[in-house]
């Protein structure tokens, strides 16, 4: 719905291939990013080669009484549900009941400039209207029941932020409008027509419409911290606040689902997905980086189509590379955190060095250099000329006195990696046992020493 711009950590699910060092990495991203961030629980399913690799969940479902979340609870996707919401008119497309570029007029007259804004730019987040829900808490009024038209009436018949299509704006009325336009160009309810076009069809059963209620006990709990303080359980939206714009909750192992249809071009036609997948320009030219209800870029030299997601209590991220067929999707059970992204971040880098056969042994390499560092020496044979000259007495001083103080490394992960300059290009994060990481890279040269060892705050 809303975008984002811890105790003991219990394994649920199927059992770990510890042989399997992505399995083993994978791990303990999740445990970590759950430590350093304190977020009750994580949900994770993970695609390699078209196919749900990995699927396991970390931490508390409920923090009352450390009830361990499991890969069979639903978590709410919030705005990972737009997307469903553009598939949902991109099929009126196909059957030819309706046009990307239909002005809203067609359907709704009596909104602002409805005769300039199309169902283009309510999907691209480039119409102007403006957002119902920016806040990342429940406002008093969202505490009572509305309607999709309430909304509307209240948001898109107000002067518009910009003029349609000249800007980027995040919004979640567009999406109450395409979801009211779905119904009456459709003749059903919005979520019928969800579940009998596209959730049904893919076999997404454990579907929940949370627009009309919390999830049952049986799922998870969702929290809100304020500040720094203990995580307490979030209030719930009144019913009719969702909608469109992000009324979906449902395993992750279902939302992967979605996922390999978007690789397979297996539920709309491969014409809908390249519009979906393809970036809105404004009008002046400038890219939006942004598709229909999904952002498209790149990610470490990938093709990235992903989009985030939080309600009251939840955060989700969903992240696929079509081409590489591989998908990661994190959720979990506190709003307004970063631990979905993180850990999606952190996995996708990992998801692109498993090709790297040396990945550990550099990691090794990489954390005795560390380790070194910290004490103010340094082996020089494994470094170029120029890099020991870098490393003069003042370098290796100011890398001690700052480094040590965060005491042994727990970990040393390869994050990244690329080529540069006639060189590898490595990127890791190291992590302490204080929930503290830091940043290092790399430049190796094709003999193997290294020109370059950097490290930063992350």
């Amino acid at each position: 719905m809303r975008r984002l711009m811890l105790g003991a950590l219990m394994l649920a699910g199927s059992t770990l291939a510890a042989q399997d060092p992505f399995n083993a990495a994978v791990d303990s991203i999740a445990r970590d990013v759950l430590r350093q961030t304190g977020v009750p629980s994580a949900s994770l399913a993970i695609v390699r080669d078209g196919k749900v690799v990995y699927v396991q969940a970390y931490g508390d479902a409920k923090v009352e009484g450390h009830v361990p979340a499991t890969t069979t609870m639903r978590y709410s996707i919030g705005s990972i549900s737009k997307q469903f919401c553009a598939g949902a008119i991109l099929l009126l497309v196909q059957d030819g009941k309706l046009s990307l570029d239909d002005p809203v007029s067609k359907y709704f007259p009596d909104l602002t400039r409805a005769n300039e804004v199309t169902i283009r730019e309510l999907l691209s987040h480039t119409s102007g209207y403006q957002d119902y829900w920016p806040q990342d808490y429940v406002m008093p009024n969202m505490l009572d029941s509305t309607t999709a038209r309430q909304i509307v009436d209240r948001w898109a018949r107000i002067p518009l932020d910009f003029d349609p299509g000249t800007r980027w704006q995040y919004s979640n009325t567009n999406y109450v409008i395409a979801g009211m336009i779905v119904e009456k160009v459709s003749g059903m309810p919005f979520f019928d027509f969800l579940r009998s076009r596209i959730l049904n069809p893919l076999g997404i059963e454990s579907v929940k419409n949370i627009d009309l209620g919390r999830l049952p006990d049986s799922d998870p709990t969702g929290y809100v911290r304020y500040a720094l303080g203990p995580a307490r359980v979030a209030p719930k939206e009144g019913k009719g606040w969702l909608f469109a714009a992000g009324e979906l909750a449902m395993t992750p192992s279902d939302l992967a689902k979605w996922d390999l249809a978007m690789m397979n071009e297996s539920l709309l036609s491969p014409a809908s997905y390249h519009t979906m997948e393809t970036e809105v320009l404004r009008k002046d030219g400038v890219g939006t980086g942004y598709g229909l209800g999904v952002d498209v870029g790149i990610q470490n030299g990938h093709r990235a189509i992903s989009h985030n997601g939080e309600v009251s209590g939840f955060t989700a991220e969903n992240l696929v590379f079509p081409d590489d067929r591989a998908a990661i999707v994190v959720l979990t059970n506190q709003d307004a955190a970063q631990a979905g992204g993180a850990i999606a971040r952190q996995v996708s880098a990992r998801l692109f060095t498993t090709e790297d056969a040396s990945a550990h042994a550099h990691e090794s390499q990489t954390q005795t250099i560390f380790e070194g560092l910290q004490k103010g020496t340094i082996d020089r044979s494994l470094f170029t000329t120029d890099a020991n000259f870098y490393f003069n007495a003042q370098t290796l001083a100011d890398f001690a006195s700052s480094l040590s103080p965060l005491g042994a490394p727990a970990a040393v992960v390869q994050v990244g990696r690329s080529l540069r300059g006639g060189m590898v290009l490595r990127v890791y994060q190291v992590r302490f046992t204080s929930g503290r990481a830091v940043r290092a890279w790399t430049f190796e040269m094709p003999d193997g020493k290294l020109e370059q060892y950097q490290v930063a705050s992350n």
